[in-house]
């Protein structure tokens, strides 16, 4: 699991997978999301404005993250 600190109150979904490198643009991020190959604290999620914050856990692309 990668820990991923973030200096705002929360961050929104697809911008998490720009910044964490996994996507280049927003357009992959909203395609992924929307075909259900993100989960977020072990459920499918598939708004890409969804807003993450301290302690959520995203997995994508055999990958784990936990936001601090």
């Amino acid at each position: 699991m990668k820990n991923i600190q973030i200096n705002t109150e929360f961050i929104k979904l697809d911008s998490f997978l720009k910044w964490t490198g996994e996507v280049s643009l927003g357009s992959e991020a909203k395609m992924f999301i929307q075909e259900g190959q993100v989960k977020v604290n072990s459920e499918v999620e598939t708004r890409r404005g969804k807003k993450l914050i301290k302690g959520d856990i995203i997995e994508f692309n055999g990958e784990t993250y936990k936001i601090i």
